[in-house]
Formats: C-alpha cells, sequence, structure tokens
C-alpha cells in the first residue's frame, strides 16, 4: 500500500471549533498531511492567533468567523468558504460544550444549550456542506464522538445524550450519502489532557486515579493521539469505511478494568 493514500494535498478540510485543544490538534495534524485549512471560532482574536500561527508553520490557513449553532450563518458562512477559496473536501465537526450538574438540577436551558451545540450544530453544518459534495460525488465528513456516545456517566445526562445522538447521526448519514462517494465516520476520544481538565490531573485526584486505573494504557492521551485517526478518515486511505466510530481511548472501552502488572 502506497503511503500516498493518506496525502491530503490538494484537498480543503474545514475545521469547527479548530482554535484550541483536540480542534487545535486535529487541524494542525491535517494541514502537516497536506490539507488547506479553515478554521472556524466565534472569537475574533482567538481565530486570527491561531491562524497566524498555523501560517508560520507553513501551513495553509484561513479564518471563518461563524456561529454554528445560527443555521443562517452556518448556511451563509459555507457559500463564502467555497465561493472564496474552493470546495469543502473535508468537513471535522469538532465544537462542542459541556454542562454538568446532577439530572435532576440540570436546567433546561443547559440541556438545550448542550443538545443544541454537539448534535444540532453538526446536523446543520453538515447539511450545508454536504449538499455540495454530493453535488459533487465525494467528501469526507468526520464527527468527533466520545467515550459518552456508549457509555453514561453521572453529570452529564446532556452531553452523554448529544454525543450519543451523534453517533447515529453519524451512521445515518452514513447510509444516506454512501451512494455519493462521501464517508461520515467519527472518532471518540477517551480521556484527553487539554487546558481545561488540567486540574482533575493532578497526583491524587480521585478522578485522575480512576481514570489512570481504568485505562490499560495506563495514562491520558494528547489531541496529538488523535491526529492519524483523523488523516486516516480524511484521506482516501478510508474509501470503503463508512458510519464507523474509532474510538481512541488508550482501550477504556475494551475492558472491565485495567489488568494488573
Amino acid at each position: 500500500m502506497s503511503l500516498s493514500l493518506f496525502n491530503l494535498a490538494g484537498r480543503r478540510a474545514l475545521i469547527t471549533g479548530g482554535t484550541q485543544g483536540i480542534g487545535a490538534a486535529l487541524a494542525r495534524g491535517l494541514g502537516l498531511a497536506g490539507a488547506s485549512l479553515v478554521i472556524n471560532a466565534r472569537n475574533q482574536d482567538k481565530l486570527d492567533g491561531f491562524v497566524d500561527e498555523l501560517k508560520q508553520e507553513g501551513l495553509n490557513a484561513t479564518g471563518a468567523l461563524f456561529d454554528i449553532t445560527d443555521p443562517e450563518a452556518v448556511q451563509q458562512a459555507v457559500e463564502e468558504i467555497e465561493e472564496t477559496g474552493g470546495p469543502i473536501d473535508i468537513l471535522v465537526n469538532n465544537a462542542g460544550v459541556i454542562r454538568r450538574a446532577p439530572a435532576e438540577d440540570l436546567t433546561e436551558a443547559d440541556w438545550h444549550t448542550v443538545i443544541h451545540t454537539n448534535l444540532s450544530a453538526p446536523f446543520v453544518v453538515s447539511k450545508y456542506v454536504g449538499r455540495r459534495m454530493i453535488a459533487r460525488q465525494r467528501g469526507k465528513i468526520i464527527n468527533i464522538c466520545s467515550l459518552m456516545s456508549e457509555l453514561g456517566r453521572d453529570s452529564v445526562s446532556a452531553y452523554a445524550a448529544a454525543k450519543g445522538g451523534l453517533k447515529m447521526l453519524t451512521r445515518s448519514l452514513a447510509t444516506e450519502w454512501a451512494i455519493h462517494n462521501i464517508q461520515v465516520n467519527g472518532i471518540g476520544p477517551g480521556y484527553i489532557a487539554t487546558p481545561i481538565n488540567t486540574a482533575y490531573r493532578e497526583p491524587g485526584n480521585p478522578l485522575n486515579d480512576y481514570i489512570l486505573s481504568r485505562t490499560p494504557a495506563g495514562r491520558w492521551g494528547t489531541p496529538e493521539d488523535l491526529v492519524g485517526a483523523a488523516v486516516f478518515l480524511a484521506s482516501s486511505a478510508s474509501d470503503f469505511v463508512n458510519g464507523q466510530i474509532l474510538y481512541v481511548d488508550g482501550g477504556l472501552l475494551s475492558t472491565f478494568g485495567k489488568p494488573h502488572s
């Protein structure tokens, strides 16, 4: 098999929520594989700063400031992106939010925010990008799912519901659009070390100890651990892979518990 199967040169990728954490790592990884990048965010300063950073690294990157929860803004942004720079060959639905509270205390407003951002928005962005992919008879869509697409957990009922729904949206879109040579797959990150969970990763923190004991690899993942899966799913190497969720979790879902050494 030729490594050219993984080459993304000549392809254009839109990454939502792409200025930090997992989104930023995936954007950089796709860029290093040859893709030109369109980075989406809602904060202009963060967007400009990250795009400049990518350009300084020699990558081809532009920014797209729009709110993925606003369907009209999404439709307009997709039109502008394609008219000014060319087709979106790869879509990574990465942007997401979480609200933690016991189910009995979770507000309806927080429930709707999480469902809207993590499930409805990926549908809307996929819809408007997908229409153009259908017309071209080619495309790759990657949804960033979660361990919560498979497992429940206390205090994240809305997030788990949204990510479980995103798994099934992935399979449904794959079913509908495979005939158009569009592959729709997902990546399910395990527990990934990012700035937002720094406090949880302190030695002695009960959550940190539990994750290390529960994960056969014995460590938190890094955003860079997800890049290989993203490049694979964005490339010609995955042309007959559709409707799958690739879990990058250090083995967590495969086992009842970390084996003793």
